[in-house]
């Protein structure tokens, strides 16, 4: 058999699957809600009460196909996450299960989500419905008038701490700074078109930064402001240690001002070490005060061991990041999905 005549026998999976949910005929724009979930058993069932039937408002009201989808994508969870995702989608077909082989970070199940995703149009969220999950509406709308993207972009950090809103301002203001392309205050709530989604499949690096992948597409793409709500179950994923993980993350990964930073810092210490020498010789020269060997060995050791630690830990990290990209290693392997168990149950 020819490639012609193979693409021709290949099932169109949207075309014929039977609709997920209700009565109503499928629609033109079937959507897909992915959600990365991470140790979520507190916050899945209310999760999924919510969105399955918000998908369903939205299906009877003419937004979204009766073939629309919910994928779940468990990120290597040690809790009842999983089984809570498999007995959903027992009780829903539109509900779709992953389970990652282990723990592989947000962006990275977020990108499994996206890439299993059937819909016309791809949405993203949290599993914290921290996000006005009624935003969603408008997403559609503006995919319907053209748009490949549509970015929510919270108005306001008022339900967050004090040094959580100040700590992520100024990495916006960083980013900033830095010339990097991001949206202020958007995360990870977003719509894409598959023609988006391809787009984004063709970006391989292992060191993901979806937020600042994502405006580097360059399709039409509008924004949509709302108001953050609190968590209502469970506990945040993104401690401390994280937070300034990720962050540093999303420098290194789009500038490389830290590596211009070493080379300013170098030309910094040698001006200062000029000066140094400049400074010991006045005082040996023109003072009684000069301890022989002091100052001339201490001072520039001091400041240019520190400084050249600093410069070889920024130089490694920049080296560290290039030789995960070499390695050309997988970003996750899926170990199960809910589509397989029920194929496998008599």
């Amino acid at each position: 058999m020819n490639e012609n005549n193979q693409a021709a026998s290949r099932p169109k999976i949207l075309a014929h699957r039977e609709c997920r949910i209700g009565p109503v005929q499928c629609g033109p724009r079937t959507i897909s809600l992915v959600v990365p979930c991470y140790n979520e058993e507190e916050m899945l069932p209310i999760t999924i009460s919510e969105l399955y039937g918000f998908l369903s408002e939205c299906v009877a009201e003419g937004l979204a196909g009766a073939d629309s989808e919910i994928i779940l994508v468990d990120d290597g969870s040690r809790d009842r996450t999983w089984e809570l995702i498999s007995r959903a989608a027992e009780e829903h077909s539109a509900i779709r299960g992953l389970k990652l082989s282990r723990n592989r970070g947000h962006q990275n199940a977020l990108l499994a989500g996206l890439e299993k995703a059937e819909g016309d149009f791809i949405i993203s969220l949290d599993a914290d419905l921290q996000d006005d999950i009624n935003v969603i509406k408008d997403m559609i709308r503006a995919a319907e008038n053209g748009m490949d993207i549509a970015l929510g972009v919270r108005k306001k950090r008022e339900t967050d701490s004090p040094f959580k809103r100040l700590s992520a301002e100024g990495f916006y203001k960083l980013m900033s700074f830095l010339k990097v392309n991001l949206v202020y205050n958007h995360a990870d709530f977003r719509g894409l078109s598959r023609r988006a989604v391809a787009a984004l499949m063709e970006y391989k690096e292992v060191n993901l930064f979806l937020r600042g992948i994502i405006p580097e597409l360059g399709f039409p793409t509008v924004l949509i402001y709302y108001d953050r709500k609190e968590r209502a179950a469970g506990e945040t994923k993104y401690p401390l240690r994280k937070m300034l993980s990720f962050a540093w993350q999303g420098v290194t990964s789009f500038s490389t001002f830290p590596l211009k930073f070493v080379s300013f810092l170098g030309l910094l210490m040698a001006t200062g070490s000029l000066a140094v020498v400049a400074w010991a010789l006045s005082v040996h020269f023109f003072t009684d005060n000069a301890i022989p060997g002091w100052t001339s060995t201490v001072v520039p050791l001091l400041f240019t061991s520190g400084v050249q630690l600093l410069g070889l830990g920024i130089i490694g990290e920049y080296l560290g990041k290039m030789y995960l990209e070499t390695k050309r290693r997988p970003r996750y392997f899926i170990e199960k999905t809910t589509d397989d168990e029920s194929r496998t149950k008599p």
